[in-house]
Parts: structure tokens; C-alpha cells; sequence
């Protein structure tokens, strides 16, 4: 492991990182993905991630507990406090942050439990959704194309590390979803059958739609039905993130039950 102290804004690196900051799909042409803080750090080489690259500012590479991080590292890179402020859109910048290989684009697996995301526009929606994926114990997402990248920096922040424990395929063509093996089920607020009455497959593919317009019609019509989560108070609809938790929550508890 190479450690070097730069101070250069000009330094490849860091031209690299800020092409990351500012095209939300450039890690699919540059083949790498910028990691804020430890956290983030900390769940990719928690998942088994080596190499790539650390950097720190000087106070945090003092730390002994921020250095741990660094292990596996093909090179870490100290810096001052002022530019690791330009490496971040954060407030508040971390004082740490890697950049680590890109999975690519990922491939279908079949007989899985998975979320299906139809063209997502809102990265906090799909980092939230991810969080709930994993947490819930759904193995694998497919993002269709028009869906936010998801590997994003916004969609990485808000998944909170949840990209490291799913198997992750993203701007799908709908044709994929013949490779799952397992029945779609998808949400409309417009429907009349309501979750909880509907006994629900297992495996199954939870088919999650745009924001505005809801799932596409010829993707709603491969689902084997299409539920509603019941809003007593009146709501037009729910968050498609707070709808997305809520469904898998109760694919979860018809498993338990």
C-alpha cells in the first residue's frame, strides 16, 4: 500500500472524483464510484471490497480508526481539509472517502426474491428503497432503464451501504424480467385489491413505478396482479420509498407468519 501526501487540485485523482461529483452517470464511462466517509468506506470493505484507492484528510489519517479503513487499499492519498471540501457536495464535507472499483451493469438472477424499479427519477427515493431491500431481506434489485443510475453519488448516500449487501442490474430492458423465473407483482393506489388481502407468491418481484405516472401499462399488465396499499387519511397516494418499505414488509411477515 502506497501512501502519498498530494496538495494539487490539478492531480488526476481528484479530476476524476469531481467528474464522478458532477455527472451522476460518469461511473459508467470511468469504471469506478466515489464512496463518501467512513461510513460508506466501511460497509464496502465489511462486503469483502479490496483495492482502489483512500484518501484522507491529515487529521483523519492520524486516526487509528480511519486508517483501518485503508486496508486493502491500492494507495491512499493525504490531503488538507480544504480540498477534500472540493471532492464532496456535502455541507459538511467527511473527512475520508475512496474510490472503488464499479461492479458494472450486473446480471439477472433467477429464483430470487427482487424489487424491480420502472424509471425512478428521484435518487433519495431509490437509496431509501435500496435500505429497504436490503434490509428486509430482498437479495436483488433491477433498476429499468430510465431509472436513476444506481450508482449514483445521491442514490450511494442515501442507500446508506445497503448497494453492498444486494445483487444490483441496472438500465434493464423490460425483456429481462422473463430471466427472474418468479411471479411480478406490482402497486397502483388505483387498484381495488388491497395488500393484505392478497396472499403473496414467494419468491416474488416487486414492481416499484415512477413518482408521477406509476408503473408503465405493459409492464403492469405482465404482473400477476397489482395491489394498493390502504390510506384511511385520505392521501392521494404514499412516497413510493414509504410504499416500497410497507410491501416488502408485508412480503416478510406473510413468510414469518
Amino acid at each position: 500500500m502506497r501512501v502519498e501526501t498530494l496538495t494539487s487540485r490539478d492531480n488526476p485523482l481528484f479530476v476524476k472524483v469531481r467528474k464522478l461529483l458532477r455527472d451522476p452517470g460518469a461511473y459508467r464511462k470511468l469504471g469506478c464510484v466515489w464512496l463518501e466517509g467512513d461510513h460508506l468506506g466501511a460497509a464496502w470493505r465489511a462486503r469483502g471490497g479490496t483495492g482502489g484507492e483512500a484518501v484522507f484528510t491529515e487529521q483523519a489519517w492520524a486516526r487509528a480508526d480511519r486508517r483501518a479503513l485503508a486496508e486493502g487499499a491500492q494507495r491512499v492519498v493525504v490531503v488538507p481539509p480544504a480540498l477534500m471540501r472540493e471532492l464532496s457536495l456535502l455541507e459538511s464535507p467527511p473527512d475520508c472517502g475512496f474510490l472503488v472499483p464499479w461492479a458494472g451493469p450486473g446480471e439477472v438472477r433467477a429464483g430470487l426474491d427482487t424489487v424491480v424499479l420502472d424509471r425512478l427519477q428521484d435518487a433519495g427515493n431509490v437509496g431509501a428503497i435500496l435500505r429497504s431491500t436490503a434490509a428486509l431481506g430482498v437479495r436483488q434489485v433491477v433498476a429499468l432503464k430510465g431509472t436513476v443510475g444506481l450508482w449514483s453519488p445521491k442514490v450511494l448516500r442515501a442507500g446508506m451501504g445497503a448497494h453492498f449487501a444486494l445483487e444490483l442490474v441496472e438500465a434493464a430492458q423490460a425483456s429481462v424480467l422473463d430471466a427472474l423465473g418468479v411471479p411480478l407483482v406490482g402497486t397502483s393506489s388505483h387498484t381495488s385489491l388491497e395488500l393484505h388481502r392478497f396472499r403473496l407468491p414467494s419468491p416474488v418481484a416487486w414492481v416499484f413505478g415512477h413518482e408521477g405516472q406509476g408503473l408503465e401499462a405493459a409492464l403492469q399488465a405482465r404482473c400477476e396482479a397489482v395491489v394498493r396499499v390502504p390510506q384511511p387519511g385520505g392521501e392521494e397516494s404514499l412516497n413510493v420509498a414509504a410504499a416500497a418499505a410497507i410491501c416488502l414488509y408485508e412480503s416478510l411477515r406473510q413468510r414469518l407468519a
